[in-house]
C-alpha cells in the first residue's frame, strides 16, 4: 500500500527534507499496520539527517521518525492484542514519519482517554526512555538524588515529572535560566544554570553527598563533572551525546566511588526486549498518565510539510519539551 512520508534526499542539513510516497506492506503475524496521525521530532532524526545515525536493517534507510501515534488500520495473522480502529502509540526504529507503518502488535501501547493522538505522538520516546533509565535500569528510589541534565528537553520533562511523582529529590541543569523556572511547575526540583560547564559545586550545595543517579544527554563534555557530582555507590546512565563521544576518564574517581557508568539506547535493542520494555509502561506508567498525573510537554506542533522548520528549530535549542509533526 502507498503512503506519504518525510523522506531524505541523502545526508546534509534541512534542505534534503522532502514530501513524497513510500510502499508499506501488509503486516504479518504478530504485527498491525497503523495509520499515522502524527510522530515526534527527535535529536536522533537530526543525526540521522546529517548521517550520523544510520537507520538498523528492516526499516526505510531515507524515512525518519522513532515514535508516533494513530489507529489500526489492519491485523496481521494471530493478532487479539489490538483491534482495527484501536487509538495506539509506540516507538519505531525508523519510518515513523510516514502515514503508514508496520509494528509488532505487543510494541504498541493504548492511547489513554483525555489524550489526544497528536498529543499521544510526543509521549512514548520520552517517557519510555527516562523510565527505562530511571527506574529498570538505574534503580532510582525514594529519597534519593537524581541529576537530569537539559531538563527542558522531551526526555528531561518527562524523567522531572516520573522522579517527583516517586519521591525522588530531583536536580535539573540548563543553559537557560527560563527553561528551569518552566520546569519547577512540573514537578518538586531544584535548578542549576549551566553556563561555563561546571555544575558538581552547585549541586554539592542542594545535594551534600551528591547525587544517586545522573540521567545525562550530554556526554563526553560533562564526563568529568559528572564524576564529581556523582554520589559513592551512584549510578550514571548516558543516553544521548550532544557534548561529543570522547573524553578522558577518570578511572581513580570511578573506582573511588564505587560508581556505574551506563550507556543505554532502544532503537537497536532486539524485539523481545522492546515487548518488554512496552508490557512495563502499559502496567506503571500507563495508568498514571490516564489518570492524569502527569502529560507530555509539547513546545509545537507543526505539520508534515514544515519538518524543516522543526528540524532547525530542535537543531537551534531554544525548544522546551517535545515539537510534534502531524499529517
Amino acid at each position: 500500500m502507498r503512503a506519504q512520508a518525510l523522506h531524505f534526499d541523502g545526508k546534509g542539513g534541512v534542505e534534503v527534507l522532502r514530501l513524497g510516497e513510500l510502499s508499506v506492506r501488509d503486516p504479518g503475524p504478530g504485527e498491525v499496520r497503523v495509520r499515522v496521525v502524527a510522530a515526534g521530532l527527535n535529536r536522533a532524526d537530526i543525526l540521522q539527517r546529517r548521517g550520523f545515525y544510520p537507520a538498523p536493517p528492516g526499516v526505510p534507510a531515507d524515512v525518519p521518525g522513532l515514535e508516533f501515534a494513530g489507529e489500526v488500520e489492519s491485523l496481521g495473522e494471530g493478532v487479539t492484542e489490538v483491534a482495527v480502529g484501536a487509538r495506539v502509540m509506540g516507538l519505531s526504529a525508523g519510518g515513523a514519519m510516514a502515514t503508514l507503518l508496520v509494528a509488532h502488535a505487543r510494541e504498541l501501547l493504548p492511547v489513554p482517554d483525555g489524550l489526544d493522538l497528536i498529543e499521544a505522538a510526543a509521549l512514548p520516546e520520552a517517557f519510555s526512555t527516562a523510565y527505562d533509565a530511571l527506574y529498570r535500569q538505574a534503580d532510582l528510589r525514594l529519597g534519593r538524588t537524581l541529576l537530569v541534565h537539559a531538563i527542558g528537553s522531551g526526555v528531561g520533562t518527562a524523567a522531572l515529572q516520573l522522579a517527583s511523582l516517586s519521591g525522588a529529590h530531583v536536580v535539573g541543569t540548563s543553559r537557560t535560566a527560563s527553561k528551569l523556572a518552566r520546569c519547577r511547575a512540573l514537578g518538586s526540583m531544584t535548578g542549576i544554570c549551566v553556563e561555563d560547564g561546571a555544575f558538581a559545586g552547585a549541586l554539592r550545595d542542594h545535594a551534600p553527598n551528591g547525587a544517586d543517579v545522573i540521567l545525562d544527554t550530554v556526554g563526553a563534555s560533562y564526563l568529568d563533572e559528572n564524576l564529581r557530582a556523582l554520589a559513592p555507590l551512584g549510578t550514571i546512565v548516558t543516553i544521548g551525546l550532544l557534548g561529543g563521544v570522547k573524553a578522558e576518564l577518570n578511572l581513580g574517581l570511578l573506582l573511588a566511588k564505587r560508581a556505574r557508568l551506563m550507556g543505554s539506547v532502544i532503537r537497536s535493542r532486539p524485539l523481545e526486549e522492546k515487548i518488554a520494555l512496552a508490557q512495563d509502561m502499559r502496567l506503571e506508567v500507563l495508568p498514571l498518565i490516564a489518570a492524569g498525573r502527569f502529560r507530555p510537554v509539547i513546545d509545537d506542533i507543526l505539520p508534515m510539510q514544515e519538518a524543516a522548520a522543526a528540524h532547525t528549530r530542535m537543531e537551534s535549542g531554544d525548544t522546551f519539551g517535545k515539537l510534534v509533526l502531524r499529517w
